[in-house]
């Protein structure tokens, strides 16, 4: 689990602006090497990263891929699994790919669990992600941070926006 942290996260249909969605957290104050995104392997993103045309493709088309490569890079992680991840923040490095039996390595794609999401969590989130597009996940140094991530979520359109541990919060009151 990233360490000394709250979380934010929200699930996005595949349609969703994704570059508004991101920009407006930035303009709230959230950092881009905070936020991870777990995209579906159906999505279109995931189509372009797995197809790789940068090299190959057309000037204009590679121009988009390439594009849409540098803004994948400006995040703290993006896993697409069965398709690939990039880790930029050092918190995600440790967190998802550095401790030992990591989710990553071992080529299992609960990756989420070492975010910290329960295990039951992180699986319910995989399965909804074949109908979904993407799970926007921020990492916040205080909980209000969080629950001010959680309000824009809401505002963006996110399907079930929560406080990462909420749930064992809420059952512990």
């Amino acid at each position: 689990m990233m360490p000394n942290r709250s979380g934010a996260y929200g699930m996005y249909a595949q349609d969703a602006e994704l570059e508004q969605i991101t920009r407006i957290l930035s303009q709230s104050g959230f950092d881009k090497q905070d936020m991870c995104m777990m995209v579906s392997p159906g999505h279109p993103i995931a189509a372009i990263v797995r197809e790789n045309n940068i090299l190959n493709a057309e000037r204009e088309e590679g121009g988009l891929a390439a594009g849409l490569m540098g803004w994948l890079f400006e995040f703290g992680a993006v896993l697409i699994p069965t398709v690939g991840f990039f880790i930029r923040s050092k918190a995600f490095l440790h967190a998802l790919v550095a401790r030992e039996g990591s989710p990553i390595l071992c080529g299992n794609s609960r990756a989420l669990v070492g975010l910290g999401f329960s295990e039951e969590d992180a699986a319910r989130f995989e399965n909804q992600l074949r109908d979904f597009g993407v799970l926007v996940y921020v990492a916040c140094p205080q909980e209000a941070n969080a629950a001010w991530a959680v309000e824009i979520m809401r505002r963006t359109g996110a399907q079930e926006p929560a406080l990462l541990g909420e749930k064992a919060l809420m059952a512990a009151v």
